[in-house]
């Protein structure tokens, strides 16, 4: 009986412990691709966009080919997101990200800055994280974060 219990808490230990690296793992993703589209490198967001993403904003939707155009040109830079927190629901090899953040952007060369619940919703083919869908939801929260 002592054996069968042991067995179970180092089962379940395992088991936390792999999914709190998995976790870690898309948390991690995730803030990569935010200092990616900071920089605007749009090769390393090119690899990490799946063919058949899709982009949710504020004034529209639309597919991985635009969002890198929109990046590349200049139409809508992000500069910083501020996230404030994460979670992380795992439905077989899906991951959906919610993030709480403020994010500064310019927007058709105007400045802007916003709360947002941001989803992203990763998918693993191949042992490889692709980004399917980025969604922004504006939140009614005032902005948290501090600019000069």
């Amino acid at each position: 009986m002592k054996t069968k219990i042991l067995y179970l808490a180092f089962a379940l230990l395992c088991i936390s412990t792999a999914s709190a690296q998995s976790e870690n793992e898309i948390i991690q993703l995730s803030a990569k691709k935010w200092q990616w589209m900071s920089d605007k490198n749009v090769d390393s967001l090119s690899l990490l966009f799946h063919d058949k993403s899709d982009f949710v904003h504020m004034g529209g939707t639309w597919g991985k080919a635009r969002e890198i155009d929109i990046i590349k040109g200049g139409f809508i830079w992000y500069k910083k997101a501020e996230v404030y927190s994460n979670a992380v629901k795992f439905i077989g090899n899906t991951a959906v990200l919610l993030s709480d953040m403020d994010l500064v952007a310019v927007v058709g060369g105007n400045d802007a800055i916003n709360s947002f619940m941001v989803t992203e919703v990763y998918v693993k083919e191949k042992s490889q994280w692709s980004l399917v869908q980025l969604t922004f939801s504006k939140l009614s929260r005032p902005v948290k974060l501090k600019t000069n």
